[in-house]
């Protein structure tokens, strides 16, 4: 097997007008680039989007797949009776109704307070709910499937009912079932299917949609000392692009595919900074790109060790780079003020894109 052909979009630019052919759209977004960094065969060059087909001809059909994958827009989520546009970024808010979360001490470990929280995400403007009822933090310990359903369907149940769209943040079969049953649109599994061996039926047999996201290790021993072969940014998209292959493989569409790097997940900080440098690579893989760096320890260590609560501005830092390099999904603690940045971050797209 010939070795791997990586395009990374680069010289982003702030819009297209008077640079016909010399520029592309990237994944049918707000953002236009007008060369790409092409790594294969251990060796990088970049590379004008003006004449690109030539070179894309010379290193054959792998290099003209990405190249498609990269330029086509990405079809919009249905969650239900809910659309959720993937030409824009769009934030999904993180409830986690478990007493162990990392970033909000079990604040909702109750239903009550889950739901009012997720009505409260859905009201500032969130596009969906993430709930999950198993903490995977590091050094987190697997729950109990009937403990993580009794937690986790209740509040998806109480939400999809009152029209918010809604996804379970799980790694087992059982509670993706229930939860689905239950409202739940969208699966996000941290484990990209490899956790439960019975978990890809389900998925391909309602069709619902599904994240898939890099890992190194359990929770319990993720972050013990992380290490790759190669470089990190090569190594993460390769394991995307065999999980995606293995989920149609058992009857997932391609289309109900979403990747994330797993920002966090088996990284140190070094491999985080690489990963979120290097994102728009991902787009390579023909899916929407989701990014969940919300609060992370990363943040963290950059800021004299700041716990989790005082995170928020980078965590909004991160979301925007995110948002820079066309992530469609933001995941994040703090909906409002991400919101808040994005829309004038929106503003400013939108001003550079219309022609004075």
């Amino acid at each position: 097997m010939s070795e791997r052909i990586y395009i990374r979009p680069t010289g982003f630019v702030d819009a297209p007008f008077g640079h016909d052919g010399k520029v592309a759209r990237l994944a049918g977004g707000l953002l236009w680039f007008s060369s790409v960094e092409i790594v294969s065969e251990g060796a990088a060059e970049l590379a004008p989007v003006e004449g690109i087909e030539v070179r894309l001809d010379a290193l054959g059909d792998q290099a003209r797949a990405v190249w498609a994958n990269l330029t086509s827009p990405r079809a919009p989520l249905t969650l239900g009776d809910r659309t959720i546009r993937l030409d824009q970024p769009q934030v999904m808010g993180i409830l986690n109704v478990t007493p162990d979360s990392f970033s909000d001490g079990g604040r909702f470990d109750d239903t009550e307070a889950a739901v009012a929280a997720g009505h409260a995400m859905a009201a500032a403007g969130a596009a969906l709910i993430d709930v999950g009822g198993e903490s995977t933090r590091p050094g987190a310990k697997p729950v109990w499937e009937g403990d993580e359903i009794g937690k986790v369907v209740p509040v998806v149940r109480r939400l999809a009912a009152s029209g918010t769209a809604v996804s379970v943040d799980t790694r087992k079969a059982a509670v993706m079932e229930a939860a689905i049953v239950a409202g739940a649109g969208l699966v996000n599994d941290v484990s990209a299917l490899t956790w439960d061996p019975h978990a890809p039926e389900i998925l391909a047999r309602t069709g619902c949609p599904v994240v898939l996201m890099h890992h190194l290790g359990d929770p319990e021993t993720m972050q013990d000392n992380p290490r790759y072969d190669r470089p990190v940014l090569f190594e993460v998209y390769d394991w995307l692009a065999a999980r995606i292959e293995a989920a149609v493989a058992s009857g997932i569409a391609r289309e109900r595919i979403i990747v994330d790097p797993g920002f966090g997940f088996g990284k140190t900080l070094q491999h985080n900074l690489q990963l979120m440098n290097g994102l728009a690579i991902f787009h390579g893989l023909g899916c929407p790109v989701m990014l969940g760096a919300s609060r992370k320890r990363a943040i963290g260590a950059l800021s004299n060790e700041a716990p989790a609560d005082r995170r928020l501005a980078g965590s909004l830092t991160l979301a925007l780079k995110g948002a820079e390099q066309g992530a469609q999904l933001l995941r994040v603690h703090d909906v409002p003020e991400t919101l808040q940045a994005l829309r004038v971050w929106r503003g400013l797209r939108d001003a550079a894109l219309t022609p004075s």
